[in-house]
């Protein structure tokens, strides 16, 4: 693979739940170090279309390959699946285990590290979110802003290549937002591939090497967000930024 190559590449992609399709004829590459920000209507499809890349759902036709390999439900991908990370609208943080035993589990248990090595890998990534002097707490004893944070900490635990956010600041009172979004600009800055579903487009404009936005299960437009933002081509683009930046 060269530098240049795209990490995902997603051809095809039809998804269907039950007699409603999610997905129709989905197509979207992602080269290294690219931010997208992924954007529509409630039900248009977007949270279905990250859950398909790291295989949360599977697809009903159609291919995803992340670093050229076929990535599926097979055992085979599963190397693969721990190359990326995804970050949630609930937290999903186990309440029941301190913040540092919710990021040392899955290094230790997945990736194979030895306590000490989680341990200093868990310290540094807690740093790194902005919440070092959290560690020892529970998950209940913390904000919103400062549980999703340490969810964006336990993903960046495994190291991964490619980070899925799926509208992680819906869930927060509106006064957190802003930390967990400075958070994402911080690792987007520092050149994290990552893949946003999200309704801030202030975070789009700022961010955002391209904008894609979905309606009925399909990608609609991709553009840069100067174009998106200023010159969207699609009827369907404009109702949406016409309601959406209106509030």
């Amino acid at each position: 693979m060269t530098e240049t190559a795209p990490i995902l590449q997603m051809q095809g992609i039809h998804k269907w739940f039950g007699t409603f399709q999610a997905l129709d004829d989905c197509s979207l590459e992602v080269r290294p170090g690219e931010r997208i920000v992924v954007c529509g209507p409630s039900g248009s499809g977007k949270s279905t279309l990250i859950r398909c890349v790291n295989q949360i759902e599977t697809v009903d036709a159609g291919t995803i390959r992340f670093d050229g390999q076929l990535l599926d439900d097979s055992p085979r991908s599963r190397p693969i699946r721990k190359a990326i990370g995804m970050v949630f609208q609930q937290f999903n943080l186990f309440p029941h285990l301190s913040v540092l035993d919710n990021l040392t589990l899955a290094p230790m248990r997945v990736g194979g590290l030895s306590r000490a090595e989680a341990l200093t890998l868990a310290h540094a990534q807690l740093s790194r979110v902005r919440i070092a002097e959290q560690a020892g707490k529970f998950p209940g004893q913390l904000s919103g802003g400062q549980q999703q944070r340490v969810a964006i900490a336990r993903a960046l635990c495994m190291q991964p290549r490619l980070m899925l956010f799926d509208e992680p600041t819906s869930a927060l009172d509106p006064e957190m937002v802003n930390e967990v979004l400075d958070v994402m600009v911080d690792l987007a800055q520092g050149g994290m591939t990552m893949i946003v579903v999200t309704h801030e487009m202030g975070f789009a404009r700022k961010v955002a090497d391209r904008v894609v936005f979905m309606e009925g299960g399909r990608i609609v437009e991709v553009e840069s967000p100067e174009d998106f933002f200023d010159r969207p081509r699609s009827p369907r683009a404009k109702a949406f930024l016409g309601k959406i930046l209106s509030h």
